[in-house]
């Protein structure tokens, strides 16, 4: 029993040692330091919370909840349409008539050119003719 009491007092010796060196360390000007930043960020997290409790936030917080809530169901509800346009063949045909549009236009710009190219032959062989015509006119009248 002597050797119990020995070593409980041993126990409570270094728990007192231990006590003591904290507070010891606690007294530091890093740990004030760091104790008085601890107290105001919580002073600053107090009034957040306070702040968020006032109606006007409260409103805004259950705001905030209502628009999350629609954009799901708005999300949801675009997904099963993307689903049945998938599933009547609306999206592959749209895809198809994409690409034939494009390559009429394909076909289209290079007729355009050589459509261009033949007007400005045509306009050409047309001033050909101005100019022999302008040249005919005065020897025509001297005959």
């Amino acid at each position: 029993m002597a050797v119990e009491k020995t070593g409980k007092i041993q126990e409570i010796k270094e728990t007192v040692s231990c006590a003591v060196e904290i507070m010891r360390q606690i007294r530091a000007p890093g740990v004030q330091e760091s104790l008085e930043k601890i107290m105001g960020m919580s002073t600053v997290a107090k009034d957040i919370i306070e702040a968020l409790k006032t109606p006007e936030m409260v409103k805004n917080i259950e705001n905030f909840r209502l628009i999350t809530q629609n954009i799901n169901e708005a999300s949801e509800k675009m997904q099963d349409t993307i689903k049945l346009m998938e599933q009547t063949g609306v999206i592959q045909e749209a895809k198809e008539f994409a690409r034939s549009t494009k390559n009429m236009m394909d076909l289209i710009g290079n007729t355009g050119q050589d459509l261009r190219d033949v007007n400005a032959a045509v306009k050409s062989v047309f001033r050909s003719v101005q100019v022999l015509v302008e040249d005919i006119r005065p020897a025509e009248s001297r005959y």
